[in-house]
């Protein structure tokens, strides 16, 4: 009887047994210093969409890319603030295109420093989903390729890749030289899903917006996180001017 009683008191292996709220696991999403900030904010304004946690991860080039893309200045000490006025922009430079995703000042957002080495998601005993590098800067692929931790957001993919984690590198940047097409292919060897960058057009984009979003939703489409960014193919030729 006291053996029944004990292994009536083992919480089940998700953690929420006795009212206990579900541990976060978040996505990380790093920002590295290639242009195209625009994916990055609707990648992140997705994934809050959905209903998930994010740890965020921006570089010293990436606040770089981000002051010269949008005029935003992001401080690790006003990371809330600066967050809210980029994930707002539209892809087009316009301010209070986006309304303001939830969770930024909850618990659902953490911010992390590049140079915090020691942050949660630098441990592969972090709990977390997986990774996604948008946009990812050859600098980036290379370093994440050889398995550098130059800073967080290279040791972070590191952990994910020998975690087993799902990793999503979004390589912005054209043309592509030979070796960063062989670190590519050690990325994918290694199991990350490598993802350019690259809009389409049978989705009937009328916008700017709409290239960056088909970009945004394919990338979430590789973690299985459910969106409604762009029109899906559905095997009608001209289906996109029918929608236009």
């Amino acid at each position: 009887m006291e053996r029944e009683d004990r292994e009536e008191e083992v919480r089940p292996p998700d953690g929420t047994g006795s009212g206990a709220a579900p541990a976060r696991r978040p996505w990380v999403v790093g920002v590295s210093g290639a242009s195209g900030t625009p994916y990055a904010a609707a990648v992140l304004r997705g994934l809050l969409a959905a209903g998930e946690s994010v740890d965020l991860v921006v570089s010293r080039a990436a606040r770089l890319t981000l002051l010269d893309e949008t005029g935003i200045a992001f401080r690790d000490a006003h990371w809330q603030d600066d967050l809210r006025a980029w994930l707002t922009r539209g892809a087009d430079g316009k301010p209070g295109t986006f309304a303001v995703p939830e969770g930024i000042e909850a618990d659902r957002v953490r911010h992390w420093a590049a140079g915090d080495l020691a942050a949660g998601p630098s441990s592969g005993s972090y709990p977390v989903k997986g990774m996604l590098i948008v946009p990812a800067s050859t600098a980036c692929v290379a370093g994440v390729s050889l398995g550098l931790s130059k800073d967080l957001l290279q040791r972070t993919a590191s952990v994910t890749l020998k975690e087993g984690r799902p990793l999503v590198v979004a390589v912005r940047e054209t043309p592509l030289s030979g070796q960063t097409l062989k670190s590519l292919v050690a990325l994918d060897e290694a199991g990350a899903v490598v993802l350019p960058a690259s809009p389409a057009f049978y989705a009937g984009a009328t916008h700017i917006q709409d290239l960056v979003d088909f970009v945004a939703g394919r990338a979430l489409d590789a973690v299985g996180v459910p969106h409604t960014l762009y029109r899906r193919w559905e095997g009608e030729l001209g289906g996109s001017r029918g929608s236009a």
